[in-house]
């Protein structure tokens, strides 16, 4: 590599010094053999997140790997995300995926709290409170979220964009009405933080995994939220990692967590967050106001080329002939089908020549 500001940093300062980046720079970081269109299912990674990760793997079939290196990338992560929603970095905590955070907030509830969600949402955030038999858990359609909160919530679990659509939730309103029930709010921003400007502060609770828009390996995900409502969560899976010294605390007793959000730490999967930290590091140079005019232009580019209106996500989904999402990937264009559609999402990888090869093989096929 010639660059030598993708290189993977150690100290959590390395970041404080980055050097501006246009998104056209940033795009030469990739190399899809393909029209990539599939971010809202896992996000492509950039060049030095990609080298990051192999060379820890050649490191740990050499028997050479340092894992106290490899968690060195956890803190440098940690102040990274924070940076690009707005929140405090003692108040971030870091596990493999969401529905383990979705899980703790679920365990904090009292028996018989009504627990409010968007019909049809992400999985991984429902099914850790319909797992509670003695909770209250009540669907309303997404457009209708805001007016159901006024029929009694204690809490309310919502995707910032969600997964199938690309439908962004009406966060301002929806705090509001949350505010006037005295009800908290959590949010699943796994769709959203690295293109949509996103402030935390608009959850009681942030829930966000990292391999889509933050171009992550699998197995990062982030967790924020007030010091209010974080004081009310339990540590329910504590490890060495969630101490306030780990790398002291690997034996025995007393309990000695660490005081702030990190003792809701999940062990890390070495090679996961040594590869999260170049993209975070890539983002951040780009800027997310420029993701995101970049992301939303693309789809609204595809979507003025399939004769649709413009729309305000990076994620564009339709209904088509069964069977078009195979026959796009034969001819070099991936996608989803996610809940009977068509799912289109534009990141950083994509370009427009992407998208009008896309539009091309899809005329036709809407259905």
């Amino acid at each position: 590599m010639t660059d030598t500001e993708d290189t993977p940093p150690t100290p959590p300062t390395a970041l404080t010094a980055l050097t501006a980046l246009t998104v056209a720079e940033a795009r030469a970081q990739f190399a899809p053999r393909v029209a990539y269109l599939n971010t809202a299912t896992y996000g492509l990674p950039p060049r030095a997140a990609h080298e990051a990760v192999l060379a820890a793997e050649r490191d740990r079939a050499a028997g050479l790997m340092s894992t106290a290196d490899a968690e060195a990338a956890v803190p440098v992560a940690r102040a990274s995300f924070a940076r690009l929603c707005g929140a405090a970095v003692e108040r971030v905590a870091v596990g493999p995926q969401a529905s383990y955070f979705a899980g703790v907030v679920a365990a904090s509830l009292p028996r018989g709290a009504r627990v409010l969600v968007a019909e049809g949402d992400f999985a991984s955030l429902l099914f850790p409170f319909a797992a509670r038999a003695d909770l209250v858990v009540r669907q309303a359609p997404p457009a209708r979220l805001v007016e159901a909160v006024g029929d009694g919530a204690d809490l309310v679990a919502v995707s910032v964009v969600q997964s199938r659509d690309g439908r962004i939730a009406p966060l301002a309103e929806l705090r509001a009405a949350a505010d006037a029930q005295g009800a908290r709010v959590l949010l699943d921003a796994t769709q959203a933080v690295g293109w949509l400007p996103f402030d935390a502060a608009l959850g009681d609770f942030v829930v966000c995994g990292g391999y889509k828009w933050l171009m992550g390996p699998r197995g990062t995900c982030f967790f924020t939220g007030s010091a209010d409502a974080l004081a009310g969560l339990g540590p329910i899976a504590a490890g060495w990692f969630a101490a306030q010294d780990p790398r002291s605390s690997m034996y025995g007793l007393p309990m000695r967590l660490a005081a702030d959000a990190r003792r809701l730490d999940l062990s890390p999967a070495w090679q996961a967050w040594v590869g999260q930290v170049p993209a975070l590091r890539l983002l951040e140079r780009v800027g997310v106001a420029a993701v995101h005019a970049h992301d939303v232009g693309l789809a609204n580019r595809f979507r003025a080329g399939l004769g649709l209106p413009p729309g305000d996500a990076a994620i564009v989904s339709l209904r088509v002939r069964e069977g078009t999402a195979a026959r796009l990937a034969g001819r070099g264009v991936v996608a989803a089908e996610r809940a009977g559609l068509l799912r289109c999402s534009f990141h950083l990888s994509t370009g427009e020549d992407d998208v009008d090869r896309a539009v091309e093989e899809l005329s036709g096929s809407l259905a």
